[in-house]
């Protein structure tokens, strides 16, 4: 019933723009979103590089419904490349194949994504391919091994999730290629055909994951605000000898900064989620949706971080 009405409420336009003039949701959402403009993201950026943390770029957004919008992504994504070098931020881009158009055409989606990929790789920025719902999980795989990696094994990367169950047979193959890649538990709300519906299971693979990336895998990032995961890895780095810079943590903007900070002083590397964009509240909405206890998370977590601050 509560994802149901959360969900109802992301499609709700009127609320959408009632709450966009809310000053109080507005400071909500500041704190997990970096604004609506690039210049604002921008900004969150760089004070997140002040503290010896990276970033990742994301324009909320997802799948879209015409040619013309999908060729506007990437136009947008080039703009993105573009303002990181040219502000010379420690920073690269996330972008989802539907928003370039893969529930259009597979044909049109290739050729938004390469023209972006070529300008990235131009700029020598890095690309994160994300992973939406198991929908699209093999759909996303084949077509960054086949027909993006291959032509830009430097500047594309991809999104794997603890929670499904093939995970642990694509692990080892994109570590076999050298893609780099990150680990995730999963948000999205998935049958038991295809996920673990136990959180502890979820941990397991997560955990298994996480040793195979770090020990065998090209810079993995390791995507968790989950403290005991985080003290597992850092244990099996310890115990391995693994070099501080053969991977790096990853967590979302606003979430866990006082651990984000620990990591950093602690000589881990950082790299945080930057999400923008005027669709701050059906991504605020749809996130809380695909999992309605993450609403207990986030505000458990803002509390945790006021303990710790």
């Amino acid at each position: 019933m509560l994802r149901a009405s959360l969900l109802y409420l992301s499609e709700q336009k009127q609320v959408f723009t009632f709450v966009r003039r809310n000053p109080l949701a507005k400071k909500f959402a500041s704190r997990f979103v970096a604004g609506e403009t690039l210049d604002t993201a921008v900004a969150a950026v760089r004070e997140l590089n002040a503290k010896q943390i990276s970033a990742s770029l994301d324009l909320l957004g997802e799948s879209v419904s015409t040619k013309e919008e999908a060729q506007q992504a990437a136009d947008i994504a080039i703009r993105m490349l573009e303002r990181i070098a040219a502000d010379k931020l420690d920073a690269n881009i996330s972008v989802k194949l539907t928003q370039f158009g893969l529930d259009l055409d597979a044909a049109l989606c290739i050729a938004n994504t390469t023209r972006m990929l070529e300008r990235a790789r131009a700029l020598n920025i890095f690309v994160r391919i994300d992973m939406e719902s198991s929908a699209y999980t093999e759909r996303t795989l084949e077509l960054v091994e086949q027909s993006l990696y291959p032509k830009f094994p430097q500047h594309v990367g991809v999104v794997v999730q603890s929670y499904l169950y093939r995970t642990r047979q694509d692990v080892p193959r994109l570590n076999d290629l050298g893609m780099r890649v990150r680990l995730c538990k999963g948000a999205y709300k998935e049958p038991p055909s295809v996920a673990y519906p136990a959180k502890a299971d979820v941990d397991k693979a997560y955990a298994d994951l996480m040793a195979t990336l770090i020990e065998h895998g090209n810079y993995p990032g390791i995507a968790t605000h989950d403290e005991a995961l985080i003290a597992q890895a850092r244990s099996f780095v310890q115990a391995k000898a693994i070099p501080l810079d053969r991977f790096e943590f990853q967590m979302l903007y606003g979430v866990r900064r006082d651990l984000q900070d620990m990591l950093v002083k602690a000589g881990y590397r950082m790299r945080v989620y930057v999400p923008y964009g005027t669709q701050w509240y059906p991504y605020l909405m749809r996130r809380l949706a695909e999992r309605p206890a993450n609403i207990a998370f986030i505000l458990g977590n803002v509390v945790k971080e006021g303990l710790h601050g």
